[in-house]
Order: structure tokens, then C-alpha cells, then sequence
């Protein structure tokens, strides 16, 4: 469970401070937008209430309170799993990506009621209108990760 651990710190870690360092460092709360290699990569400020692309999102404390009960359990229940099943190492970093990840969110609605989205990223042509954080990546690359590295021999 060591790696789950490591994991889940390093990347809570890199989503705290990288939501630091650009929405407040860089003050992209105040300025909404920040060309970084445009269109490729651009920071935009992104409020999320909601679930992914801001979907249910205005429904105040209530659900606030809800989405961060559903992070926290759903973690627990990955955490749980994985210390039951024991998959391979790859299956225990993806856990930790996942936990770790959820768990940054889970911070951002406490702190500031919304979690803070902002990378945005377009390419050839597409305009993409929605923001996301280094927490979203990591709760995709964890949940598909344990997609792909869980069930079968147990070990290492």
C-alpha cells in the first residue's frame, strides 16, 4: 500500500501547488486568461461547481457538500479495494493517482466552494470551451489505469 501512499501525496502535491501557483501566483482569478502556447496549451480560470465540464453544477452547499461526500467515499472505497486485492504495482500507482487526485478537489471545494480548473487546450482547429486541472488528469489516467492494471495474478 506504500505506492498508493506515495502516489496519492505526490499528486495531491502537484495539483495544490500548480492551482496555487497559476490562480494566485500568476493571479489568474483576477485575469481569466493567460496564452501559455496558444492554442495548444492556455491557462483560463474555470469555477467548477459541478461534476466534470461543470454539469450540476449551481446547486449550492447542498451539493457541494454531496460532491465532496461522493469523492471521499468513492476513494475509500478504491482505497479499501486495493488494500483487499492487492493488484500489481501499476494497479496501486493508478489507485494513488486516482485517490490523489479526488482528494485535491475534495480540498478545493472546501477552500474555495468550487474546485479551480485552469488548463485549456485546443488543437487543429477545435476550439475547446472547458478547463481542467492536474486532479481531472489524474482521476483519468487512475481510473483507466485500474481498468487496465487490476484483476488477474496478484503481487508485487
Amino acid at each position: 500500500m506504500r505506492l498508493v501512499h506515495i502516489y496519492a501525496f505526490v499528486i495531491l502535491l502537484l495539483d495544490q501547488v500548480s492551482k496555487w501557483i497559476v490562480v494566485h501566483g500568476l493571479n489568474l482569478q483576477n485575469r481569466h486568461e493567460i496564452d501559455v502556447l496558444p492554442p495548444f496549451v492556455n491557462f483560463r480560470m474555470a469555477w467548477n461547481d459541478g461534476v466534470n465540464f461543470g454539469l450540476g453544477g449551481g446547486g449550492g452547499d447542498i451539493a457541494k457538500y454531496l460532491l465532496i461526500a461522493l469523492a471521499l467515499g468513492i476513494s475509500a472505497w478504491v482505497y479499501i479495494w486495493v488494500r483487499k486485492e492487492q493488484p500489481r504495482k501499476l494497479g496501486k500507482i493508478a489507485a494513488g493517482f486516482l485517490i490523489g487526485g479526488a482528494l485535491g478537489n475534495v480540498i478545493d471545494r472546501f477552500r474555495y466552494g468550487a474546485v479551480a480548473d485552469f488548463l485549456n487546450m485546443s488543437c487543429c482547429g477545435f476550439e475547446n470551451p472547458y478547463s481542467f486541472n492536474v486532479a481531472d488528469i489524474a482521476i483519468f489516467i487512475g481510473a483507466f489505469g485500474l481498468i487496465l492494471f487490476t484483476g488477474g495474478k496478484k503481487g508485487a
